[in-house]
């Protein structure tokens, strides 16, 4: 029996030359600097060209392989399967059950929307290496609804009949609207404005530009530069505090920017029993997160945030995204505490979310150890910082007050409680993190102990859920010995009850 066979639209052949281009971007912009930007076309010697034509090679080898993967790769369905096959001298076939298939990702950029494309990410069950199970690089929308109708009817047992399957889904468009669904969340353009504010993106903004200026260190007049910040201070220290303002200004502005373009238009919707996350501006992405493979919730707070009452809420799920990157999803990227409740509550009925008076702290007894082994460390660093630095150097003292502060803040925050099957976990290092997951979704619970805990009866609790190679994990540390036992004890006993059940 022959099976209808379905291709890659051409515009993939390009997708994949651009992003063979990528790839090379940063070995290119290297050798660039180190050609001092000039290839001259006067070179006495053939050795001179090497590099430049080792770049056109490459980037003639990415064209040619864009163009083979276009050619040879074609996908159909066949017993209750999603088959896909590609390459040229060796071929490879993937034969995916359409039960083991638990969502698709979609990704839509510029040159995508251009054709009314979209890339596809299949999805599935027990996925470990970080990679999606198939990728399409570029299909059309219909294309990409026939493989989601043929895999709900393969789940559902409905049978194609005589009519085929584009034809059906064309005759019935409705039939994905139809299916129950509400916007759980929707970020307004004054939350990307407090969002770009209260991140990091700032300092990574700050960062970039530094690095971009450190490449050309050898061609920027540094001497007339210092000539012109001396004559700049004479001013007075009004106006280069202005100055500093003005920079700040600007790179507040480009952390907006890239916000706003990472964060466009961030929508969740709930349908059914899966969560469907859009965003972007520039690159459309739709990740979609079945409820049944979330293994844990974290609540973030970085100090701004904390003292604003917003958080961002990541969830841990065993869906990979779009990569490794995307195994922990930020599912509200900055919420109000306030509103924060009732989606969650929703989505994650059973998560108690009552927890903010009920958590059990480390002891009294513990309190040096969230500070005293650093401050020792740090005493040959402000030794040697105040002998070469001198003066300059002594204002390292003022390191031990700082990690002193912070110990204390740590100890302040660490905490746990068991709320039935439910444990939560509350630490920081800056940022307070309270990490939340069912019993039967944590993989490992670990007491670690060092020689000074143990003189203390104290130790530290880590518990790990699956999300990606590694998994995700909450630590909370140097708490009483034996709430740390009571903590073992609650998950042995489901895998004593697991096992009597078995």
């Amino acid at each position: 029996m022959m099976y209808k066979k379905y291709r890659l639209h051409p515009i993939s052949a390009v997708i994949g030359f651009l992003k063979g281009l990528k790839d090379l971007f940063p070995p290119l912009l290297i050798l660039l600097i180190a050609n001092g930007f000039n290839f001259r076309a006067d070179a006495k010697h053939f050795w001179e060209y090497i590099p430049v034509i080792i770049f056109i090679v490459v980037i003639i080898f990415y064209l040619i392989s864009g163009i083979i993967e276009w050619r040879t790769f074609v996908y159909w369905f066949e017993d209750n399967e999603l088959r896909v096959e590609y390459g040229l001298i060796v071929k490879k076939k993937r034969y995916i059950p359409f039960d083991r298939i638990q969502s698709f990702n979609y990704k839509e950029t510029i040159l995508h929307r251009l054709f009314g494309l979209v890339e596809v990410n299949v999805e599935t069950a027990g996925i470990t290496s970080g990679k999606p199970e198939a990728v399409f690089t570029a299909i059309t929308k219909e294309a990409a609804e026939i493989i989601e109708n043929e895999t709900k009817r393969a789940k559902t047992g409905q049978k194609p009949g005589d009519e085929p399957l584009d034809e059906a889904v064309q005759s019935n468009p409705e039939e994905e609207v139809s299916q129950p669904s509400h916007v759980i969340y929707k970020m307004a353009p004054k939350d990307l404005i407090l969002l770009a504010t209260t991140s990091n993106s700032i300092g990574v903004v700050i960062a970039g530009v530094a690095a971009f200026f450190s490449q050309f260190a050898d061609i920027i007049p540094s001497d007339w530069i210092v000539e012109e910040v001396a004559a700049i201070v004479q001013f007075g220290m009004m106006f280069v505090a202005f100055l500093l303002f003005i920079a700040f200004f600007i790179a507040w502005i480009l952390s907006v920017m890239i916000t706003f373009v990472n964060y466009y238009d961030f929508t969740v919707v709930q349908e059914n029993d899966r969560i469907i996350i859009t965003r972007g501006l520039l690159e459309r992405k739709r990740i979609i997160i079945p409820l049944n493979r979330v293994q844990g919730i974290k609540i973030i707070e970085n100090p701004l945030r904390q003292l604003t009452r917003y958080a961002t809420v990541v969830v841990e799920s065993a869906s990979w995204g779009f990569g490794k990157n995307d195994t922990n999803i930020a599912m509200f990227p900055l919420i109000s505490k306030k509103e924060m409740y009732e989606p969650l509550r929703r989505l994650f009925p059973q998560f108690s979310l009552q927890f903010e008076n009920g958590l059990i702290r480390p002891p009294k007894k513990s309190r040096p150890h969230f500070y005293r082994v650093y401050i020792i460390g740090l005493i040959p660093i402000i030794a040697i910082c105040s002998y070469f630095f001198y003066p300059v150097g002594l204002l390292s003292i003022l390191l031990p007050f700082l990690v002193f502060v912070l110990g204390l803040w740590q100890y302040k925050t660490n905490g746990y409680l068991i709320s039935g099957n439910q444990l939560t976990l509350r630490y920081r290092f800056i940022s307070r993190v309270t990490f939340i997951a069912e019993k039967k979704r944590i993989q490992v619970i670990q007491k670690k102990q060092n020689y000074f805990q143990k003189r203390k009866n104290i130790a530290t609790v880590q518990a790990t859920v699956m999300s990606g190679i590694g998994g995700a994990t909450g630590k909370v540390a140097h708490l009483n010995e034996s709430d740390v036992d009571t903590i073992l004890s609650w998950f042995e006993r489901s895998k004593e009850n697991k096992g009597t059940a078995e």
